[in-house]
């Protein structure tokens, strides 16, 4: 199938365009196929002629005629309309396949871009209770802390500095920024009351630089 427009890449509007040419083909091959079945349940091949070798008289010779042509014009194009909807599905999931390995490598790029100028991770979690908050969340073993709500590398002094962000967060969702695998990931933490202790329910030991 040429692309539409001159070169242009197919759109999916394109797709929808050729399904409702096919929609409109089929209901054409239809309402032929309903013109034979009123001339005495016609087909495709029965005889047009008597015994003897005259048109048949009870029937409309040239409507079966021009009914049995136009199914066949229109069997070929819609043959040939398959054949471009195919090619162009086939056209658009290429594009699509393309584009999304695009953007995975751009996401990657900006990760590493983001991973070279990253705060300095300052906290390690080393534990995780199962059930916690922290679980719930999606906190890990090993996620080394970049961001704890408000603190930081820049003004992260002592533990003391994380327990005093969850008590004022108490209920209520704390951003938190860790480097996982060599990649950043945001986790909403939210601290609070649990069947186990403290409202985090991990261990977070700071980490030597």
């Amino acid at each position: 199938m040429a692309e539409p427009g001159g070169g242009r890449p197919v759109t999916v509007s394109d797709v929808q365009q050729l399904v409702r040419r096919k929609d409109e083909i089929e209901a054409q091959i239809k309402a032929c196929y309903e013109l034979l079945e009123g001339q005495k349940g016609v087909g495709m091949h029965e005889p047009l002629v008597d015994a003897e070798g005259f048109p048949r008289a009870d029937i409309d010779v040239y409507q079966v005629r021009t009914a049995r042509h136009n199914i066949i014009c229109l069997q070929n194009d819609h043959k040939a309309l398959m054949k471009q909807v195919e090619e162009a599905l086939h056209k658009l999931h290429a594009r699509e396949k393309e584009k999304h390995a695009k953007d995975e490598a751009e996401a990657m790029a900006e990760a590493m871009r983001q991973n070279q100028s990253l705060a300095q991770a300052f906290a390690k979690v080393n534990a995780v209770t199962p059930g916690s908050p922290a679980s719930v969340s999606g906190l890990q073993v090993d996620d080394e802390i970049v961001e704890f709500g408000s603190v930081n590398a820049n003004n992260f002094q002592n533990l003391q500095n994380i327990a005093t962000v969850v008590q004022h967060s108490e209920g209520r969702p704390l951003s938190v920024t860790v480097i996982r695998g060599g990649r950043r990931v945001h986790v909403g933490l939210t601290p609070k009351r649990w069947a186990g202790k403290g409202l985090l329910g991990c261990n977070i030991i700071p980490l030597q630089r």
